[in-house]
């Protein structure tokens, strides 16, 4: 594998060592990918996934926007995800990603939408 991807991989996995999401405060999870961006509400201690959104989804990938407003169009559809399961608290994990650009575009939007974490 590629160096790069290697460390990414130490770094995400460092990160889950300390991060656990409950069904009470589930782990908000992101993927970053070159093109699209994908979020999850994951309960680890059942291992099930509780809500998910993405920029492939269909009313986000219809605008036509730069790849960090679409993050934040992300960010804010699972907030509303997750009020309708009538969840307020998260846990971030960046998935290894530096909390910069998009990941950090998905954050503050899922906070302005009202996720606490």
């Amino acid at each position: 594998m590629e160096a790069k991807v290697v460390r990414r991989q130490k770094i995400r996995f460092g990160i889950r060592k300390k991060i656990v999401g409950t069904a009470q405060r589930p782990r908000l999870s992101v993927f970053r990918s070159n093109a699209e961006i994908y979020v999850q509400l994951i309960d680890d201690a059942n291992g099930t996934t509780l809500a998910a959104a993405s920029s492939r989804d269909k009313d986000i990938a219809a605008q036509k926007a730069a790849k960090s407003e679409k993050s934040k169009l992300v960010g804010a559809a699972i907030a509303r995800k997750a009020k309708d399961l009538g969840l307020n608290d998260v846990v971030f994990d960046r998935g290894g990603n530096l909390y910069h650009g998009r990941v950090k575009a998905v954050a503050e939007a899922a906070r302005e939408a009202g996720l606490k974490f």
